[in-house]
């Protein structure tokens, strides 16, 4: 009786281990050869803006989906405080999709395509409203 249980579990150990292989995240570790890196950019941050009177875009820590093009979820990745990222990816095309705010800073969705060997580079730009 008891080589029933033992057949089960080993059938169900191979099943969970199936399932567990044929995830569909694209989103590869930190060792991977391709991928996007980035930069988290939030501007303007000044009202008016002169030669003389500089008022460059600030790095900004920020939450990042990445997405498929049919919008289906990849990871999710956030930037540091100095505004950079870089996640690995298989070569495909992806979307990211940053979060805003209610209702700034807010930034627009980033087409990107990932080529084999290549960590493609991305600005995300946060608009803060001010004008």
């Amino acid at each position: 009786m008891r080589r029933p249980n033992k057949i089960i579990r080993v059938l169900g150990v191979a099943v969970l281990a199936g399932l567990t292989a044929c995830g569909t995240s694209d989103a590869l570790g930190p060792d991977a050869a391709q991928g996007i890196e980035g930069l988290v950019l939030l501007g303007p941050q000044c009202p008016v803006q002169s030669v003389e009177n500089p008022c460059p875009d600030l790095p900004h820590q920020a939450w990042i989906h990445v997405r498929t093009p049919e919008g289906e979820p990849v990871t999710r990745i956030r930037s540091g405080d100095d505004g950079r990222f870089r996640v690995g990816l298989h070569p495909g095309f992806y979307v990211l999709d940053p979060e805003s705010g209610d209702p700034f800073p807010v930034a627009e969705d980033v087409d990107v395509i990932v080529k084999k060997g290549v960590f493609t580079p991305v600005t995300v730009s946060f608009d803060t409203g001010i004008r």
